[in-house]
């Protein structure tokens, strides 16, 4: 169960994130209003919520799950993989070693974004992508060995990140999309895959035995309920034209 969440406020200068989405230029205003209602979703699931101000100088900065990793045992500060993205860690030390004294780092030449973690119980999949090499996993998993924690590498080569083709919904089950529904390294469980026109469902979030599922997308919402999960729906649509989704929004912990 988490009882803390960590976000951050989104900048003015996130029309100029990183994206790949071709769904045009996020409405800011609207951003504002969709990341509000998202904080209001964490509190209905029982979490307290650290708002962090926003970062002009870091257009992506609001996807703060990216620059830590926030287990029950340790924190890691990581190592972004997208150059621009690299100088957002510093900004949130402070918040961080506000629950964790003494946080981990991951060092160059390791990178390591925390989007490509998945956690299952106390054991963290980490996916490979152009935003997490083997040198930032090998650290993580040697870190996360240090509290009695494992991890292990997940081959990958169509997603962004990890998380945005699977995530652990407790109880043995699995969202999946694409590459990652029939990988082998998730054979033990469950998975119920998500439609290619639905694939940003896949990134629904787990929090304290609700879902939360991003709007606007029936087949998967009507899948999670279909498992008997309670579900909250959460506007997110500007993010979504950033490649960012619900789980990204936020540290959860």
């Amino acid at each position: 169960m988490f009882s803390q969440a960590i976000v951050r406020t989104p900048c003015k200068a996130m029309l100029e994130g990183l994206t790949e989405a071709e769904m045009g230029l996020p409405d800011y205003d609207l951003a504002c209003e969709q990341h509000k209602g998202y904080i209001a979703a964490l509190k209905e699931c029982g979490l307290q919520v650290t708002v962090l101000p926003p970062l002009e100088n870091y257009p992506d900065s609001c996807f703060v799950e990216d620059v830590a990793l926030l287990t029950s045992k340790c924190a890691i500060l990581t190592q972004p993989g997208a150059l621009s993205r690299s100088g957002e860690v510093q900004h949130i030390v402070k918040a961080v070693e506000q629950f964790y004294p003494k946080p981990d780092h991951i060092d160059l030449p390791g990178t390591i974004e925390a989007g490509d973690i998945m956690m299952v119980g106390s054991h963290f999949y980490i996916g490979l992508s152009a935003r997490t090499n083997v040198q930032g996993a090998e650290q993580i998993i040697n870190i996360l060995g240090k509290y009695n924690l494992s991890g292990s590498m997940v081959e990958m080569s169509e997603l962004l990140h990890l998380k945005t083709g699977v995530n652990y919904l407790e109880n043995n089950n699995l969202l999946t999309f694409g590459e990652m529904h029939n990988h082998p390294y998730f054979s033990q469980f469950k998975r119920f895959e998500i439609a290619k026109e639905e694939s940003y469902a896949a990134n629904s979030v787990w929090v304290n035995g609700t879902i939360l599922v991003p709007k606007g997308f029936p087949k998967a919402l009507k899948t999670i309920q279909q498992l008997g999960y309670p579900t909250l729906e959460v506007s997110v649509s500007e993010f979504q034209k950033l490649d960012g989704g619900l789980s990204c929004l936020s540290l959860r912990f």
